[in-house]
Protein backbone atom coordinates (compact mmCIF):
# COMPACT_ATOMS: atom_id res chain seq x y z
CA UNK A 1 0.00 0.00 0.00
CA UNK A 2 1.53 3.18 -0.80
CA UNK A 3 2.61 5.97 1.66
CA UNK A 4 0.57 9.42 1.48
CA UNK A 5 2.37 11.40 -0.65
CA UNK A 6 4.34 8.59 -2.01
CA UNK A 7 5.01 8.91 -6.11
CA UNK A 8 4.07 12.94 -5.38
CA UNK A 9 7.38 14.85 -7.27
CA UNK A 10 8.85 16.79 -4.08
CA UNK A 11 8.28 20.21 -5.64
CA UNK A 12 4.01 19.16 -5.13
CA UNK A 13 4.67 17.38 -1.97
CA UNK A 14 6.21 20.52 -0.29
CA UNK A 15 3.53 22.89 -2.06
CA UNK A 16 0.86 20.30 -0.29
CA UNK A 17 2.73 20.89 2.73
CA UNK A 18 2.88 24.65 2.61
CA UNK A 19 -0.91 24.78 1.97
CA UNK A 20 -1.81 22.54 4.92
CA UNK A 21 0.06 24.35 7.37
CA UNK A 22 -1.60 27.61 5.94
CA UNK A 23 -4.92 25.81 5.90
CA UNK A 24 -4.11 24.92 9.80
CA UNK A 25 -2.70 27.95 10.81
CA UNK A 26 -6.12 29.76 8.91
CA UNK A 27 -8.85 27.24 11.06
CA UNK A 28 -6.74 27.90 14.20
CA UNK A 29 -7.13 31.65 13.87
CA UNK A 30 -10.65 31.65 13.07
CA UNK A 31 -11.61 29.27 16.12
CA UNK A 32 -9.38 31.47 18.43
CA UNK A 33 -11.48 34.15 16.96
CA UNK A 34 -14.59 32.61 17.33
CA UNK A 35 -13.34 31.67 21.29
CA UNK A 36 -12.49 35.35 22.13
CA UNK A 37 -16.18 36.69 20.01
CA UNK A 38 -17.70 34.39 22.63
CA UNK A 39 -15.99 35.39 25.54
CA UNK A 40 -16.95 38.98 24.17
CA UNK A 41 -21.06 37.86 24.10
CA UNK A 42 -21.00 36.39 27.67
CA UNK A 43 -18.70 39.86 29.04
CA UNK A 44 -21.76 41.94 27.46
CA UNK A 45 -24.02 39.79 29.80
CA UNK A 46 -21.84 40.02 32.95
CA UNK A 47 -22.15 43.78 35.00
CA UNK A 48 -18.55 45.46 34.26
CA UNK A 49 -17.56 44.43 37.72
CA UNK A 50 -18.17 41.50 37.59
CA UNK A 51 -16.72 38.38 35.16
CA UNK A 52 -17.43 35.41 37.19
CA UNK A 53 -19.32 34.19 34.70
CA UNK A 54 -16.81 34.77 32.07
CA UNK A 55 -15.34 30.91 32.56
CA UNK A 56 -13.64 28.71 30.37
CA UNK A 57 -16.98 26.52 29.99
CA UNK A 58 -18.97 29.42 29.46
CA UNK A 59 -16.77 30.28 26.44
CA UNK A 60 -16.32 26.91 25.09
CA UNK A 61 -20.45 26.10 25.30
CA UNK A 62 -21.02 29.32 23.45
CA UNK A 63 -18.65 29.08 20.99
CA UNK A 64 -19.49 25.66 20.33
CA UNK A 65 -15.75 24.09 20.94
CA UNK A 66 -14.57 21.97 23.51
CA UNK A 67 -12.77 23.08 27.00
CA UNK A 68 -10.01 21.69 25.62
CA UNK A 69 -10.16 23.62 22.67
CA UNK A 70 -10.62 26.74 24.42
CA UNK A 71 -7.41 25.68 26.21
CA UNK A 72 -5.48 24.83 23.47
CA UNK A 73 -5.66 28.65 22.51
CA UNK A 74 -5.54 30.16 26.28
CA UNK A 75 -3.87 28.05 28.70
CA UNK A 76 -5.21 29.90 31.50
CA UNK A 77 -8.31 31.78 32.21
CA UNK A 78 -6.74 34.73 32.89
CA UNK A 79 -4.84 34.17 29.36
CA UNK A 80 -8.56 34.30 28.12
CA UNK A 81 -10.08 37.26 30.42
CA UNK A 82 -6.91 39.08 28.67
CA UNK A 83 -7.60 38.69 25.42
CA UNK A 84 -11.21 39.54 25.75
CA UNK A 85 -10.21 42.66 27.92
CA UNK A 86 -8.09 43.47 24.47
CA UNK A 87 -11.32 42.89 22.28
CA UNK A 88 -13.27 45.24 24.86
CA UNK A 89 -10.95 48.15 24.27
CA UNK A 90 -11.18 47.37 20.78
CA UNK A 91 -15.18 47.90 20.55
CA UNK A 92 -14.69 50.84 22.97
CA UNK A 93 -12.16 52.56 20.41
CA UNK A 94 -9.58 53.11 23.06
CA UNK A 95 -6.03 52.81 22.86
CA UNK A 96 -4.10 52.90 26.37
CA UNK A 97 -0.81 53.04 24.82
CA UNK A 98 0.75 56.63 24.08
CA UNK A 99 -1.95 58.33 25.84
CA UNK A 100 -1.96 61.83 26.39
CA UNK A 101 -3.83 64.18 28.89
CA UNK A 102 -5.37 66.01 26.40
CA UNK A 103 -6.94 62.40 25.57
CA UNK A 104 -8.43 61.38 29.16
CA UNK A 105 -11.83 63.05 28.88
CA UNK A 106 -12.64 61.77 24.97
CA UNK A 107 -11.06 58.14 26.44
CA UNK A 108 -13.34 58.06 29.21
CA UNK A 109 -16.47 59.29 27.25
CA UNK A 110 -15.88 56.64 25.05
CA UNK A 111 -15.21 54.03 27.53
CA UNK A 112 -18.53 55.01 29.03
CA UNK A 113 -20.70 55.18 26.03
CA UNK A 114 -19.13 51.37 25.90
CA UNK A 115 -20.40 50.74 29.46
CA UNK A 116 -24.08 51.49 28.89
CA UNK A 117 -24.18 48.73 26.65
CA UNK A 118 -23.35 46.14 30.10
CA UNK A 119 -26.27 45.15 32.76
CA UNK A 120 -26.53 47.91 35.01
CA UNK A 121 -26.14 46.26 38.40
CA UNK A 122 -25.70 49.09 41.29
CA UNK A 123 -23.71 48.01 44.34
CA UNK A 124 -25.44 49.18 47.10
CA UNK A 125 -25.04 49.00 51.32
CA UNK A 126 -26.73 46.17 52.31
CA UNK A 127 -26.89 47.55 55.84
CA UNK A 128 -30.24 49.68 56.05
CA UNK A 129 -27.98 51.88 58.01
CA UNK A 130 -26.26 52.21 55.39
CA UNK A 131 -28.15 52.82 52.89
CA UNK A 132 -29.76 55.47 54.99
CA UNK A 133 -26.71 57.23 55.50
CA UNK A 134 -26.18 56.99 51.61
CA UNK A 135 -29.34 58.66 51.21
CA UNK A 136 -28.82 61.48 53.51
CA UNK A 137 -25.65 62.39 51.78
CA UNK A 138 -27.11 62.40 48.66
CA UNK A 139 -29.60 64.87 49.46
CA UNK A 140 -27.36 67.12 51.57
CA UNK A 141 -25.05 67.57 48.68
CA UNK A 142 -28.29 67.92 45.85
CA UNK A 143 -29.33 70.81 48.64
CA UNK A 144 -26.13 72.49 48.97
CA UNK A 145 -25.59 72.57 45.08
CA UNK A 146 -28.96 74.03 44.52
CA UNK A 147 -28.34 76.65 47.08
CA UNK A 148 -25.34 78.02 44.78
CA UNK A 149 -27.18 77.10 41.42
CA UNK A 150 -30.72 77.47 41.92
CA UNK A 151 -31.03 78.64 38.48
CA UNK A 152 -29.17 75.54 36.98
CA UNK A 153 -32.19 72.61 35.04
CA UNK A 154 -32.40 69.64 37.42
CA UNK A 155 -30.31 67.44 35.73
CA UNK A 156 -26.99 69.71 35.96
CA UNK A 157 -27.60 70.31 39.62
CA UNK A 158 -27.81 66.55 40.04
CA UNK A 159 -24.77 65.78 38.09
CA UNK A 160 -22.91 68.20 39.85
CA UNK A 161 -24.06 67.34 43.11
CA UNK A 162 -23.86 63.14 41.73
CA UNK A 163 -19.79 64.02 40.92
CA UNK A 164 -19.32 65.34 44.16
CA UNK A 165 -20.93 62.22 45.56
CA UNK A 166 -18.63 59.69 43.76
CA UNK A 167 -15.65 61.88 44.99
CA UNK A 168 -16.56 62.12 48.77
CA UNK A 169 -17.51 57.99 48.15
CA UNK A 170 -15.27 55.72 50.49
CA UNK A 171 -14.58 53.67 47.15
CA UNK A 172 -12.76 56.61 45.53
CA UNK A 173 -10.75 57.24 48.78
CA UNK A 174 -9.41 53.34 49.22
CA UNK A 175 -8.96 53.20 45.20
CA UNK A 176 -6.43 56.24 45.83
CA UNK A 177 -4.60 54.55 48.48
CA UNK A 178 -4.76 50.59 47.20
CA UNK A 179 -4.16 50.87 43.45
CA UNK A 180 -2.21 54.47 43.51
CA UNK A 181 -0.16 53.71 46.66
CA UNK A 182 -1.39 57.03 48.23
CA UNK A 183 -0.80 57.71 52.15
CA UNK A 184 -4.25 58.35 53.83
CA UNK A 185 -3.49 61.87 53.76
CA UNK A 186 -2.51 62.13 50.41
CA UNK A 187 -5.11 60.48 48.91
CA UNK A 188 -7.53 62.84 51.57
CA UNK A 189 -5.50 66.08 49.59
CA UNK A 190 -6.29 64.67 46.54
CA UNK A 191 -10.13 64.64 46.85
CA UNK A 192 -10.50 67.72 48.53
CA UNK A 193 -8.45 69.25 45.70
CA UNK A 194 -11.01 68.02 43.44
CA UNK A 195 -13.72 69.03 45.46
CA UNK A 196 -12.40 72.47 45.65
CA UNK A 197 -12.34 72.56 42.03
CA UNK A 198 -15.82 71.48 40.99
CA UNK A 199 -17.03 74.03 43.97
CA UNK A 200 -15.13 76.95 42.55
CA UNK A 201 -16.79 75.79 38.85
CA UNK A 202 -20.56 75.80 40.38
CA UNK A 203 -19.67 79.42 42.17
CA UNK A 204 -18.86 80.81 38.90
CA UNK A 205 -21.66 79.17 36.85
CA UNK A 206 -19.92 76.94 34.93
CA UNK A 207 -21.72 73.71 34.85
CA UNK A 208 -21.01 70.14 33.69
CA UNK A 209 -23.15 70.73 30.72
CA UNK A 210 -20.65 73.15 29.14
CA UNK A 211 -19.27 76.64 29.23
CA UNK A 212 -22.86 77.50 31.41
CA UNK A 213 -25.35 75.30 32.68
CA UNK A 214 -28.69 74.86 31.07
CA UNK A 215 -31.07 77.10 33.27
CA UNK A 216 -34.76 76.11 34.27
CA UNK A 217 -37.24 77.02 31.90
CA UNK A 218 -39.52 79.03 33.46
CA UNK A 219 -43.86 77.36 33.21
CA UNK A 220 -45.37 78.82 30.29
Amino acid sequence: MAEPGEGIPPEQAQQRRRYDSRLRRERAAQTRDAIVAAGLELAHECPVWDWRGLTIRAAAERAGVSERTVYRHFPSEREFHDAVMRGLEGQAGVTLEGMRLADVAEATARVFAHVASFPMVVRTPLDPTLTAADQRRRATLLNAVTEEAAAWSETDRKMAAGLLDVLWSVMSYERLIAAWDLAPEQATAAITWVIALVEAAIREGRGPGGDGAVREESPG
